[in-house]
């Protein structure tokens, strides 16, 4: 069986794809509101979100240093839109319309994080990579590092896509 190669998708087709899949993971998602995610990157192999330190992140009032739960509800997602990222990539022939309903069909079915140093930093930088995209279930390997570049943790993910 062949398949015919599907279209790229339009330069403002691509943009309207990556607001989309912003505005999912900023504003739609209510909990990442809460923690201040922000989309750094949506390019292939270059994935990344960002959260600025602030109070109600703290998980030890001592040492001011990022709750272990926050590691890890920062790193889940970031894992996930890289996946998403990779989706589209596979189906560059669907519009942002086709391809957003996606994402309800998504959801981690295996999470595990090393917390490698103390989260002490001004803001943090999480970066995923799909390590497999399969037809049924995505992985993904993360990491997240604080403004001064030291790695804080990493994770690896699973997620069903189908």
């Amino acid at each position: 069986m062949t398949t015919t190669p599907q279209a790229a998708r339009s330069v403002a087709e691509q943009q309207q794809l990556e607001a989309a899949l912003t505005d999912l993971f900023e504003h739609k998602i209510t909990f990442n509101q809460v923690l201040g995610f922000k989309v750094v990157s949506l390019r292939p192999g270059d994935v990344r979100a960002r959260i600025e330190m602030k109070p109600e992140l703290i998980g030890h009032y001592g040492y001011g240093r990022l709750h272990g739960g926050v590691i890890s509800a920062l790193l889940d997602p970031t894992g996930a839109l890289a996946i998403m990222v990779a989706m589209a990539e596979r189906h560059p022939g669907e519009t942002t319309e086709q391809f957003m309903p996606r994402f309800a069909r998504m959801a981690t079915i295996d999470l595990r994080i090393d917390y490698l140093r103390q989260g002490l930093g001004r803001h943090f930088v999480a970066s995923a990579e799909v390590t497999r995209l399969g037809g049924r279930v995505a992985s993904s390997q993360m990491r997240l590092v604080n403004d001064e570049g030291s790695l804080i943790a990493t994770g690896a993910a699973a997620y069903i896509v189908a």
